[in-house]
């Protein structure tokens, strides 16, 4: 048997530590299904996770940094199908240059939408093309960035200046707030966070 090249570790790590667990799954009725890719790609030994910044024309969420992706439609197979659609819609990734390598938990909003996120592989370098309608700022973000506790807060504090439970990320001068933390969150806890 063949060792895994450095790709094809990471890879696997991601595929071991997302199907070695029960993943939890949202059916509340009233919740519309949607589903995000959380994109990952190599360069030089680091990994690095693509979010989006949304700009203030869209619909639901303006301003706040996500992941691509957004509501299940008819003509989608599945919510995976979904979530490669809207990743094409929003950064210009074709579904053939994804190679999806598990699901993170189920996660809800308080706007009543159900989320499955999708992890993905996408190679590197990549020609990104932005949705400028929908994306205000493509997020390249080191995997190292986001473990080191320095841009890390257990709460996050609004416009206001309120204080919430939530976690944040902090990279390049953006806030990772909500939802989006909460993935990301996982992600680093269940294949970054000892290290490899």
């Amino acid at each position: 048997m063949h060792a895994l090249s450095g790709v094809e570790h990471w890879k696997q790590r991601i595929r071991e530590a997302l199907s070695d667990r029960e993943r939890k799954v949202v059916s509340r009725e009233g919740l519309t299904p949607s589903a995000v890719l959380v994109p990952v790609y190599e360069n030089a030994g680091e990994r690095f996770i693509v979010l989006t910044k949304r700009t203030q024309q869209v619909e639901h969420h303006k301003g706040q940094i996500s992941f691509p992706g957004g509501t299940y439609e008819d003509g989608d197979r599945d919510l995976q199908a979904t979530a490669l659609r809207e990743t094409f819609e929003e950064i210009g990734v074709s579904g053939d240059d994804v190679e999806i390598l598990g699901n993170l938990d189920d996660q809800w909003t308080s706007t009543n939408f159900a989320i499955t996120p999708f992890v993905g592989a996408i190679p590197y370098p990549y020609e990104f093309a932005v949705s400028s309608w929908e994306v205000d700022t493509l997020i390249e973000a080191p995997v190292t960035a986001l473990l080191d506790p320095a841009n890390f807060d257990s709460e996050t504090r609004d416009s206001e200046g309120a204080i919430h439970p939530y976690a944040c990320y902090r990279y390049g001068g953006h806030q990772i707030t909500g939802i989006t933390a909460m993935i990301l969150q996982q992600l680093l806890d269940l294949v970054f966070r000892e290290g490899e």
